[in-house]
Parts: C-alpha cells; sequence; structure tokens
C-alpha cells in the first residue's frame, strides 16, 4: 500500500459507516481480476517512456481506468470527470490528489490502441472466466443521463395564467 497524502488522510478519518457501491465494485475487481495477464496482452503495444515529450501514464493506471469506464458504461468525458470527482475511484486506479488525471482523449487513445490490435475482446473474455469462476458476470449496462431544462411554468391550470 501507499504512503498516504494529508489530504488522503483527511479523507480517511472522515470515514462512511457502510461502503459505497463503488466502493464495493472497485474491491470485488480488485479481486477478481488477472491483473498480471491483462497487463502482459496490452505491454508489447502500450508506449515506451523515457522519449522527450509528456510521459505516456502508467499501463496499469490506464487499463484499471478502462475497467471503471467499462463497468459503469461512461464516455470518456464522464470518466475523466468520474476520476476528479470520486476519491474511490481515484484510489482504485492508484492516483493520489496531487497527481495528473488522464483526460478524456487519453482514455480515448487507450481504448483505440486495445481496438487496433483487438485486446479489447481479449480482456473482456479473460475478466469474464476469472469472474464466472466465482459465480458473478461482468457486462455491459446502461444507464440513463438525465438533465434538468430551465422551463417557464404550464399555463394549463383553471385560471390559464402562469404559476408564479
Amino acid at each position: 500500500m501507499h504512503q498516504l497524502s494529508f489530504t488522503d488522510m483527511k479523507f480517511e478519518l472522515r470515514r462512511k459507516t457502510r461502503k459505497t457501491r463503488t466502493e464495493r465494485v472497485t474491491e470485488r475487481l480488485d479481486e477478481l481480476v488477472p491483473w498480471g495477464d491483462l497487463l502482459g496482452l496490452i505491454r508489447p503495444f502500450y508506449f515506451e517512456s523515457g522519449h522527450r515529450g509528456r510521459q505516456p501514464f502508467d499501463l496499469e493506471l490506464m487499463l484499471r481506468i478502462h475497467l471503471l469506464q467499462i463497468s459503469y458504461n461512461l464516455s470518456d468525458p464522464q470518466m475523466e470527470d468520474f476520476l476528479h470527482e470520486n476519491i474511490t475511484a481515484r484510489n482504485f486506479v492508484g492516483l493520489e490528489m496531487a497527481d495528473r488525471t488522464p483526460d478524456e482523449s487519453t482514455i480515448l487513445q487507450f481504448r483505440h490502441l486495445l481496438e487496433k490490435h483487438n485486446i479489447g475482446e481479449q480482456i473482456f473474455k479473460t475478466i469474464n472466466e476469472r469472474i464466472s469462476q466465482a459465480g458473478l458476470r461482468f457486462c455491459k449496462g446502461r444507464i440513463v443521463d438525465a438533465s434538468f431544462i430551465e422551463a417557464p411554468s404550464s399555463t394549463k391550470n383553471n385560471s390559464g395564467k402562469r404559476d408564479p
């Protein structure tokens, strides 16, 4: 386990009385996913660090982000926001509060890398084999997103006037 920063300690001290859904999901993923096998599948195709310019993010970090994105069926911008807003997600992927967070284009490029080399299906198959042994199933879900739209009140009332 890594050393906690002061910000991380502040959050740890304010622990809740029960675990959140995200905490339960990430703990199960951490237990059941064969991280070494999946990293071995991707490593030959992943970007090498050590060159000039901005260095790529750690492969395991990007894989964990990818699995969270699949688990919650999030778009790339939603995944970036989820990482900024959710401390449990940051802990699961291995980011501390002060760490640089991958942006939506970095998340997109990683997914395109997996698609280009047909690794996504292998990852999904490997995870499902392992998870099914535990009596579970990993599949894509659907989350419906709602928006609030400002609109004037209805005039379809007894008086025919807008409600103040």
